[in-house]
C-alpha cells in the first residue's frame, strides 16, 4: 500500500483547484434568495474541479478501472443536482432529489457488493429507519415516499463504503477510509438538508450542509487512487 504522505505529495497538487473553488464559494456566499446561472457555476466549481482531478490521471486509467468512471459519473450526476437545488424554489428540488439518487446508486456500485459485512448493514439500516421515523410526521404527498426511497439509497451507498473498511481485520486501505468517511459526510450533509426543508430551521444550516457535501466529495473522488495503489504495488513486485 502506498503511504498516506507519498499520496499527499502526488495528489495534492491535483486537488489545488478544488480547494481554491470551495474557498471561491464560501468567499462570495452568494444569497440563495437570488438564483442565477452565476450562482449556480460558483456552487458546482469545487466538483467541476474532481472532474479535471479524476481526468488528471488520465484517459487510460479511467478506461481500465470501472469505479473510477463510475465515481466520475457520480460526480457528474451531483453537479446536475446542485444546479437544480439553486432553483428548488422554483420547483426543481425533486429534480436535485433524483439525480443524487443517481449519483448514490453510482457510488454504490464502484464501491461493490464484497465485503458483505452484515454487521455494518444492520447498523445503517437502523440508522437511516430512525432518520426517516423523525422525518415521517412532516412528510407528505409524494415526499413521503420519494423520501424514503432517497433514504435507502443514501442507506445503501453508505453501507458499501463503509463494508470496504474492515479495521478489525486488517484488510483496508487509507483510500477505503476515505470512501467510509465521505459516505458518512455525505449522510449529514444530506440529513440537515431534509430537516432544515422539513422539520425545522437548523442553524448555520448551509454552512453546514455545503461543507460536509464538499468534504465528502473529495473523500470520495480521493478513493478511485485505490486502483492506482493497486498499479504501484504490481510494478514494484
Amino acid at each position: 500500500m502506498v503511504s498516506p504522505s507519498t499520496v499527499v505529495k502526488s495528489e495534492g497538487p491535483k486537488l489545488v483547484p478544488f480547494f481554491k473553488a470551495t474557498c471561491v464559494y464560501f468567499v462570495l456566499w452568494l444569497p440563495t434568495s437570488s438564483p442565477s446561472w452565476f450562482s449556480a457555476l460558483i456552487k458546482c466549481l469545487p466538483i467541476f474541479c474532481l472532474w479535471v482531478f479524476l481526468l488528471a490521471h488520465g484517459f487510460s486509467f479511467l478506461c481500465d478501472h470501472s469505479s473510477a468512471r463510475k465515481i466520475l459519473a457520480g460526480l457528474i450526476f451531483s453537479a446536475l443536482g446542485d444546479a437544480f437545488l439553486i432553483w428548488q424554489e422554483q420547483g426543481y428540488f425533486v429534480h436535485g432529489l433524483l439525480m443524487f439518487a443517481i449519483t448514490h446508486i453510482l457510488y454504490s456500485s464502484a464501491f461493490g457488493m464484497k465485503p458483505i459485512n452484515v454487521q455494518a448493514g444492520l447498523v445503517i439500516t437502523a440508522v437511516s429507519s430512525l432518520c426517516y421515523l423523525l422525518l415521517y410526521p412532516y412528510l407528505s404527498g409524494p415526499f413521503t415516499y420519494l423520501v424514503a426511497v432517497y433514504i435507502a439509497l443514501i442507506g445503501f451507498m453508505g453501507w458499501r463504503a463503509i463494508a470496504g473498511l474492515q479495521l478489525a481485520n486488517d484488510l483496508w486501505t487509507w483510500t477505503k477510509l476515505s470512501a467510509c468517511l465521505g459516505a458518512v459526510l455525505f449522510m449529514v450533509s444530506d440529513l440537515t438538508i431534509a430537516v432544515n426543508k422539513f422539520c425545522f430551521p437548523v442553524p448555520h444550516s448551509r454552512a453546514i450542509i455545503m461543507a460536509t457535501y464538499y468534504a465528502a466529495q473529495m473523500l470520495i473522488a480521493l478513493s478511485v487512487v485505490e486502483c492506482q495503489d493497486v498499479e504501484v504495488s504490481r510494478k514494484r513486485t
